[in-house]
């Protein structure tokens, strides 16, 4: 029996919860390493960096590879980047299987749906729109939307607000720790994916509920709003 979500706004993270976006993220962390001659890093090494954001990963590759440069190079990194990945948002990065249709869904069912990502605003946007995902949400906020980012919780309440809802009718779902803090400090249920982009397991992180497929999700939810 389907899930009344009249009035209920479900917020997802982006990079590692609703889409894979590590081959796009990947290419564009090496094109700015190789600007000052470092050697590509690997996917395994930077996976627990993509969800803390751009300037997380380019620093963390230039520590895998013993390099260390001034502020000003760091920032021209952070441009080339920015630059590369805006041109290659969606080469390589694809929704999580069952994803669109589980948005579906949910919509079909009455909630109302947002993003919370550390991406900026304009890049979440774009990969959204380019994977035909964009106009299931009723708001999509970056890092670059509010004065705050995750894990602040006024990123998560913000973005509700902005969707229509409020936050004593929310779920956050989120794939590493940084999501599933936000939530608490919201005071916000939260879903914890495990196939994201974390070190540590997200059952270790105490969300409500976890799910290994998004087929799971619908019990997942009725859980966390029980």
């Amino acid at each position: 029996m389907a899930l009344d979500l009249t009035n209920t706004t479900i917020v997802f993270d982006l990079d590692g919860t609703i889409v894979d976006t590590a081959p796009d993220l990947l290419s564009a962390t090496n094109h700015a390493l190789g600007l000052v001659g470092l050697e590509p890093v690997t996917i395994e090494e930077l996976r627990p960096f993509i969800g803390r954001g751009s300037m997380a990963m380019i620093e963390a590759g230039l520590g895998f590879r013993g390099k260390n440069v001034v502020k000003s190079e760091r920032r021209r990194l952070h441009d080339a980047f920015l630059a590369f990945y805006a041109d290659n948002v969606a080469v390589g990065s694809r929704p999580f299987e069952g994803v669109p249709e589980l948005l579906d869904q949910l919509l079909a069912d009455g909630a109302r749906l947002a993003v919370c990502t550390n991406k900026f605003e304009a890049l979440s946007k774009l990969l959204l729109v380019e994977l035909g995902l964009a106009d299931r949400f009723k708001a999509i906020a970056g890092r670059d939307t509010f004065a705050v980012c995750k894990p602040d919780p006024g990123h998560l309440t913000g973005v509700i607000a902005m969707a229509g809802g409020r936050a004593g009718r929310a779920v956050m779902v989120g794939d590493s720790d940084v999501d599933i803090a936000t939530a608490a400090a919201a005071n916000v249920p939260s879903i914890g994916v495990t196939f994201g982009y974390t070190l540590r397991p997200v059952r270790e992180l105490g969300p409500g509920a976890v799910i290994d497929h998004y087929r799971e999700f619908p019990a997942a939810l009725a859980k966390v709003l029980a």
